[in-house]
């Protein structure tokens, strides 16, 4: 995985990891504020035909109230995207980003102890996958 995301492959088809994944976050506190289809969108902008790819944007609205109150531009940081996708051999992949990643980047210890626990909460629900 990458330094500013964590996920797992998962035994679901597509639409299945992707509503899984959706129930898992909300048991979490997580809504989907935005569905970003991407393999709609290039095909429909560039007509490339790509696997299934859907990037989710989560959002906790308890910890996103204390992010903002803490640091107002924090939110060009928010939603947290999980995306759902099909790799090149055909597996379900969902990963997440890494919020504790992202929140260090505004080097203050409140916003990096949010981004900790949000991080907890996505792990959880990953694990339920």
């Amino acid at each position: 995985m990458a330094a500013y995301a964590f996920g797992k492959t998962v035994p679901y088809g597509f639409d299945d990891a992707i509503a899984r994944i959706t129930a898992a976050l909300a048991e979490q506190g997580f809504g989907i504020l935005t569905e970003i289809d991407v393999k709609a969108t290039m095909k429909k902008k560039l007509d490339l035909d790509v696997a299934p790819y859907k990037i989710l944007g989560a959002c906790n609205p308890q910890f996103a109230s204390q992010a903002i109150a803490a640091e107002p531009a924090i939110g060009a940081l928010l939603p947290c995207n999980v995306v759902v996708r099909v790799d090149a051999a055909g597996h379900t992949v969902v990963e997440c980003m890494d919020p504790l990643a992202v929140m260090k980047l505004v080097g203050k210890p409140e916003v990096e102890a949010l981004g900790t626990e949000v991080r907890k909460r996505l792990e959880t629900a990953l694990g339920k996958l």
